[in-house]
């Protein structure tokens, strides 16, 4: 589902247009009816995903809430579309916690986890699904089979011997792709977010065939501050390559973030290099001496909140460098201390990130690719044909490929053979949650001792994160062209700030 424009891909898209277009557009007087009118524009007359308008409007209208940074109403009592707005107006960074929040009304209740016979069941005289279930769940109905669920343990003997593929295995979307298992079910069986659990990866939001679970946003925030000319800098995360279609080149994207009002773009990948860089005098020093067991990257929000929360006796190991997209918003803040800085990135968890204590000072906003393709159409910009001269800056090859898994332990490793040739470095890396838990328990347990260990929330990395808009393969390709294209492979073993040209 990830490599497609599905019509869920486009609703949102929609949501983020409106929202934008109200945040650039609307006055104080005109907000409220434009908020309300968000629902009308997106669903017409005829229902085209749902039983009836009536719910694809009550969806819509919840998304259109999550957009503006406000939390889903409560089920059990009347409340207007646009209450909290005037909390929301504003044109600095805002929204509710939790991140990610799952919307009642477009939530279909799927099963959780179940194994039924489908009508492709022949009967078969071996009954082969009878013979394997450990406790006798299966019995013959009607010449086919049938698996009692009160009796059932979904072991799974039955989908994997039966000769026909008659048998499926149910799941909950969102709860399989949930690598902390921090989704369950409510009184009325739709899927619930555990906020104490979740990492706010955003694989749930992308795996669900409904569009029932989306993220807040901040564009609207946004759309405000940049209305009103302030001065705001924009930081591109590497992944962005490719991200706003085939003729968006790097020097295209940074002019169409111009014409949005941005006074300036910079890459986050010279974030990564510092990095990289500091990261690999980090392995030589403390890993490779003995001193501690094992170095874990921090770069990815999602796998260092999984490591500091769920393996709290790994703290230690977990790098303290600054990640890329903070490094790179205080260089542009030393640069530039009256500006605000966006991170403009595929993931959602930065948003997360942007307001921890520490780093809400650095990153004023955090919007996804995905958002901010609603933001250029908002305003009638397409990247495509806008005419740019000349690169964002001059990250190196190192820093650019952080966007793909292994890109983070490739990018240190290579600077420790640079920079200390007579140390050999252990690498693991691991991607998706439920691999990086593993890694982690292994790590524990001493396994892992030596390593370099790089994880990353999403499978695929930062090319494969929440608010990507091009399919995966593809996506890597474009960063690899990217870091071939770099002039240099390698930052110095000296750098330790962000130069900005």
């Amino acid at each position: 589902m990830r490599n497609y424009d599905t019509p869920v891909r486009e609703i949102r898209h929609q949501v983020y247009t409106e929202v934008a277009k109200a945040g650039f557009e609307s006055s104080d007087e005109s907000l409220i009816h434009d908020i309300e009118s968000i629902p009308y524009n997106i669903v017409s007359e005829t229902a085209q995903y749902r039983e009836s308008i009536y719910r694809e409007r009550a969806v819509a209208s919840e998304r259109v809430r999550l957009a503006m940074g406000l939390s889903l109403r409560p089920e059990s009592k009347a409340v207007h579309l646009t209450d909290g707005l005037a909390a929301s107006n504003i044109n600095e960074k805002y929204y509710e916690p939790p991140l990610m929040q799952v919307i009642p009304s477009g939530c279909e209740s799927c099963e959780e986890n179940k194994y039924e016979v489908s009508n492709v069941c022949k009967g078969c005289l071996a009954h082969p699904c009878q013979e394997v279930c450990p406790r006798g769940a299966i019995s013959m109905v009607n010449g086919k089979s049938f698996i009692d669920q009160d009796k059932c343990i979904k072991c799974g003997k039955c989908k994997s011997v039966c000769p026909y593929d008659a048998i499926a295995k149910k799941e909950r979307p969102c709860k399989k792709a949930c690598g902390v298992n921090a989704i369950t079910s409510d009184k009325l069986g739709r899927a619930y977010i555990d906020a104490d659990k979740c990492v706010s990866c955003g694989m749930c939001m992308v795996s669900c065939p409904f569009g029932a679970i989306s993220d807040k946003s901040q564009i609207f925030q946004l759309a405000r501050a940049l209305s009103e000319g302030e001065e705001i800098v924009a930081e591109v995360a590497p992944a962005f390559v490719g991200q706003f279609g085939p003729d968006a080149t790097p020097s295209r994207v940074k002019a169409a973030l111009l014409e949005l009002g941005f006074s300036d773009v910079v890459e986050t990948a010279l974030g990564a290099d510092i990095g990289a860089v500091a990261e690999a005098h980090h392995y030589a020093n403390h890993v490779a001496t003995g001193e501690l067991p094992f170095l874990l990257t921090s770069c990815c929000p999602s796998w260092a909140m999984l490591a500091k929360t769920q393996f709290p006796d790994l703290i230690e190991s977990v790098s303290s460098e600054l990640t890329p997209m903070v490094a790179t918003a205080r260089s542009i803040k030393k640069e530039h201390p009256d500006a605000k800085v966006v991170f403009i990135g595929p993931c959602a968890a930065k948003k997360l990130e942007a307001s921890r204590r520490e780093v809400r000072s650095d990153v004023d906003f955090v919007i996804t690719f995905e958002e901010l393709s609603g933001m250029f159409e908002a305003k009638g910009i397409n990247p495509n044909d806008e005419k740019g001269e000349g690169s964002m800056h001059n990250a190196t090859a190192a820093g650019r490929g952080y966007a793909v898994a292994g890109g983070v332990a490739e990018a240190v490793t290579n600077c420790i053979h640079e920079f200390y040739p007579d140390i050999d470095v252990k690498i693991e890396h691991a991607e998706g949650l439920a691999e990086c838990k593993k890694v982690l328990m292994l790590a524990k347990a001493g396994k892992k001792n030596g390593c370099m260990i790089e994880g990353m929330g999403c499978p695929g990395g930062c090319v494969a994160g929440a608010g990507t808009i091009l399919p995966i393969a593809k996506a890597k390709v474009e960063v690899e062209k990217m870091k071939k294209a770099s002039s240099r492979q390698l930052p110095p073993k000296e750098l330790s700030e962000i130069e900005l040209d």
